[in-house]
């Protein structure tokens, strides 16, 4: 399972991510994302996804195709472990 580094995305690119619902933390799911350029720092990119800038940071875990998020996701979230 393969995560791309953070510093190798260019403004355009889609992304895998897996997202934590913030107003359910027990509900988490594989979501596509775009990497745009920030909307207030022309230096810098930015996750977006539900229609809202996530500042991409150095230990996001960003994946290249939904299969390789939903394997990490399984790993992570493995029935077994929770119950």
């Amino acid at each position: 399972m393969g995560t791309i580094d953070p510093k190798d995305v260019n403004v355009g690119d889609e992304v895998y991510v897996i997202y934590n619902n913030p107003h359910t933390p027990s509900v988490s799911n594989v979501r596509a994302a775009e990497i745009v350029q920030h909307p207030k720092d022309p230096q810098a990119i930015a996750l977006f996804l539900n229609d809202t800038f996530h500042v991409v940071e150095d230990d996001d875990a960003l994946y290249s195709s939904e299969a390789e998020a939903e394997t990490a996701f399984n790993e992570l979230y493995d029935e077994d472990v929770l119950f």
